[in-house]
């Protein structure tokens, strides 16, 4: 700021230097302090020599080198001399450290101390090469640089402009005091979060520029540290239609350079998989890096739900769809950074030269020099990029200490709760107390810095200055008020209140309900949250169109088992689902386990393959019990490598116990047999009422295009049979459903369980309507877990003219545009449950409206 004044007022020849920058003019030579990443890197190689008496044990944990590196900052700043004879071990090793950093650095970087020692070597030079010196503003200056300045005012004039709360009792020099201006007592708020903070600091400065009362160079938005408000402002400013500068730098995982990193790091540090890798191509696309010798699709090509965890996985994966498409050769060149990537962390630098570029780069660099690459997310999280932004024509966010130096006349300090401002010093983790005392080492306690930038802020505040707390923390914890606001009235400020200025245009409509209400997605909102609390049934609770087009083209598709089923418990789910087409957000992580439906699926491709395996020769009903172990264990073989490339799946060893366990229940399925006769054939997977049923090799006993209904409905059926077994001569047919779930109580009286329990009935109906003649149809249930138990159903006739009742009655209420949720919609096992209303309360509210509705449909939920 003090350049800026410079600039406009014309100062030629002023030269504004900070205290190590005028250490170095006096020094001469060329000589500088040592830049952070420098001196971090020193340290990191300092530590990694070893033969320390202390921290030998600990020199190689994450944020060794930033703990290092604060400890001689602070000792520096202290102005107290290490030395390697120290009677004090943990002094020794600092000592040691500090020698080996000062014979690591160029000639031309100086420690600190050594810095200041130059320039006092050659204080005869000052009044040619310094002259006539002016402090500005400097509330506090560490003790490393009070020899030199004292020094200086014996050669030249020096003279500090202080604040009366600066420390200048050392000082031997001119002070000038800062004029004291009349200004109005701090007004007090409280808001209800830090992010209820950010807004109404972007509202008070907004309305301070638009009404004209201050231009964005007078105001300041200030904390005693600011890492509670950082992602908020970075997120929240672009929409406040004014710049905000960012002086402390702004957050670097806030920037998509940032996030490059990130993504890079996610994926070594916590394993390779789809979705990492995924991200990291679409943030590095057109960064000039490895990926762009790839051919534009190759990812497009690969089945998106796989999880492919493994190199081998990558390599099987982009060899199939090489295979079938021959522009994709090239993605082939994918492996070795594959193979890179899967090495972990340990391939750090390697895999970021591969994929990282510019900015990126840097940042991925800098942040491996100040901490080992274990801790490569803590030093991405704490890295900061340049503010996009010039202070001098913007409103600024920064800390105190920054401020403090250059305090503006408009000003909202946040954070003034009793955890925050001031805040609480901890011992330091490398020379705590017991090692040097806090009295000699901190000179400036956080506290008391806190407490006099607060005060010097607040009297140059001669427009205006609020201060601002939240009532709870980011966590939600209840804090108090600061006792540096204490005595002040304070307005209680509500998240939802109509603010006197918006600070965007959302906020603007909020304030204004009448501009509201002309947007379409407002008023349906508005429409829809006062449906919520009626107890009627209304449009948003599942009332439509009659015969609405969407809708009977979901009746009149093929319905599986699982559509179905889902039809008669919950049709209004059903509508969700295969009318609009909603689908439940799937899990991006790698699970440990599968759904349950998946682990059906995995029992079901162990059957196909095994008895796929044994048909015709020496067929499933001739095998003997080793022929079908051995077709089980090949068949666990095949799937325990195919499935990782069709969908998510479990970590390695995981996978492979759940593998395992899926071919103990086929096992236990395919030993029940239960064939008597010997040129009994059996399928498993055996497809049905398919319109679009692809060709296979595999001999079938009918045509899968053949369409299936269910005799007085409009419904259509397909899906495939778990297992069927056709005698000889074609008169007798038994049908399994294979059940992986527990087995429940009273088994034996189950016929369609309210809808849920169908398959063995509609699989009975396609084999009487597919099969030549008129064969007998056994269906039947077998539980697969524990003992394993087959049951039969009783009267196959008598459940198939239920389950079409049923389903006429549930095609009535679709087609008549009144459906509302079911037995299924909020039990905990419905997918499609997060698409209703979250408080218990609306089902309550709900309960008799949708008796009514449902009052012929809910008698068919009871039956057994």
């Amino acid at each position: 700021m003090r350049r800026a004044a410079a600039a406009r007022a014309n100062e030629s020849g002023l030269q504004i230097l900070t205290l190590p920058n005028l250490a170095a003019r006096l020094a001469g030579g060329f000589r500088s302090l040592v830049p952070s990443e420098q001196l971090d890197r020193a340290i990191q190689q300092a530590l990694a020599a070893g033969g320390f008496k202390e921290i030998e044990k600990v020199r190689h944990l994450p944020g060794m080198t930033r703990a290092v590196s604060r400890a001689l900052r602070k000792v520096w700043d202290a102005d107290v001399s290490l030395r390697a004879d120290a009677t004090n071990a943990r002094l020794a090793d600092l000592a040691l450290i500090e020698n080996r950093v000062r014979r690591e650095l160029p000639l031309a970087a100086a420690l600190p101390i050594d810095l200041r020692d130059a320039a006092l070597s050659r204080l005869l030079h000052a009044a040619r090469t310094i002259g006539p010196l002016m402090i500005d503003r400097l509330s506090w200056i560490p003790p490393l640089w009070r020899p030199l300045i004292d020094a200086l005012a014996k050669e030249v004039p020096v003279e500090w402009i202080a604040s009366p709360h600066a420390e200048t009792a050392w000082f031997a020099g001119r002070i000038v005091r800062a004029p004291e201006m009349e200004n109005a007592a701090p007004a007090a708020v409280s808001c209800a979060d830090p992010h209820h903070e950010v807004i109404e600091s972007l509202r008070w400065a907004r309305y301070l520029i638009a009404s004209g009362t201050a231009h964005p160079d007078q105001i300041a938005i200030v904390s005693a540290g600011t890492a509670p408000w950082d992602d908020h402002f970075r997120a929240l400013a672009p929409d406040a239609g004014f710049r905000l500068a960012f002086p402390h730098g702004i957050p670097a995982l806030s920037t998509r350079d940032g996030q490059r990193c990130a993504a890079l790091a996610d994926v070594l540090q916590h394993g390779l998989n789809q979705q990492r890798l995924r991200r990291l191509v679409s943030l590095c696309r057109g960064e000039r890096s490895a990926f762009e010798r790839l051919p534009a699709n190759w990812l497009a090509a690969l089945p998106r739900g796989a999880t492919l965890s493994r190199p081998e996985e990558w390599r099987r994966a982009i060899s199939a769809a090489a295979t079938s498409d021959a522009s994709l050769a090239g993605a082939a060149d994918a492996l070795p950074i594959v193979d890179i990537l899967a090495r972990g962390i340990s391939a750090a630098a390697e895999a970021a030269v591969l994929v990282l570029h510019g900015r990126a780069l840097q940042l991925w660099q800098s942040a491996l020099r100040s901490a080992p690459p274990e801790a490569i997310e803590l030093s991405l999280r704490t890295s900061r990029f340049e503010s996009d932004h010039d202070p001098a024509d913007s409103v600024v966010w920064c800390s105190a200490r920054e401020l403090a130096t250059s305090p503006r006349p408009y000003v909202r300090l946040l954070g003034l709760t009793d955890r925050h401002w001031p805040r609480r010093q901890g011992n330091d983790s490398v020379v705590p107390d017991h090692v040097l005392s806090s009295a000699i080492v901190d000179v400036d306690p956080v506290a008391e810095a806190d407490r006099r930038h607060f005060r010097i802020i607040v009297e140059a505040a001669t427009g205006r200055a609020v201060l601002s707390r939240g009532r709870r923390s980011a966590q939600g914890g209840r804090v108090g008020r600061s006792l540096l606001s204490e005595g002040q009235p304070e307005e209680h400020l509500s998240r939802t209140r109509v603010p006197e200025h918006a600070w965007n245009e959302a906020d603007r409509i909020m304030a204004r309900p009448q501009d509201a209400a002309e947007i379409g997605q407002v008023r349906s909102a508005d429409a829809c949250w006062r449906d919520w609390h009626l107890e009627r049934f209304t449009p948003h609770d599942g009332k439509f169109d009659a015969e609405h087009p969407v809708v009977v083209r979901s009746i009149e598709r093929v319905q599986s088992a699982t559509s179905l089923r889902r039809m008669l418990r919950d049709p209004l789910g059903f509508v969700w689902r295969y009318a609009l087409g909603w689908n439940a957000p799937r899990d991006r992580e790698q699970p440990l386990t599968i759904l349950p439906d998946e682990f059906g699926k995995l029992v079901h491709e162990l059957l196909r393959r095994a008895v796929d395996a044994l048909e015709p020769v020496p067929g499933y009903a001739r095998a003997s019990d080793a022929e079908i172990e051995t077709a089980v264990a090949d068949a666990s073989s095949a799937v325990r490598d195919a499935w990782p490339l069709r969908g998510q799946t479990p970590p390695a060893l995981l996978w492979r116990n759940t593998v395992d366990f899926a071919a103990s229940l086929a096992l236990a399925g395919l030993l029940r047999k239960e064939i008597t006769d010997a040129g009994t054939r059996s399928w498993t997977e055996v497809p049905f009422g398919q319109p679009n049923a692809d060709a296979t090799e595999r001999q079938l006993p009918w045509d899968p295009t053949i369409p299936v209904t269910i005799p007085g409905t409009p419904v259509k059926l397909g899906g495939s049979i778990d297992r069927l077994d056709l005698n000889s001569r074609g008169t007798a047919v038994r049908v399994w459903d294979y059940k992986t779930g527990q087995t429940p109580r009273n088994p034996a009286r189950i016929v369609i369980d309210g809808g849920s329990e169908l398959q063995r009935a509609l699989y009975g109906l396609a084999c009487r309507q597919l099969l030549d003649g008129e064969p007998t149809v056994v269906a039947r249930l077998l539980y697969l877990r524990g003992d394993t138990l087959a049951v039969r159903l009783p009267d196959l006739d008598a459940a198939v003219e239920q389950i079409a009742a049923f389903v006429n009655v549930a095609v009535s209420m679709m087609r008549k545009g009144v459906v509302t949720s079911g037995r299924l919609s909020f039990d905990r096992s419905n997918e499609l449950r997060l698409a209703l209303p979250a408080s218990p309360g609306y089902e309550r509210r709900k309960l008799a409206a949708s008796n009514k509705i449902n009052a012929t449909i809910s008698r068919y939920w009871s039956a057994p």
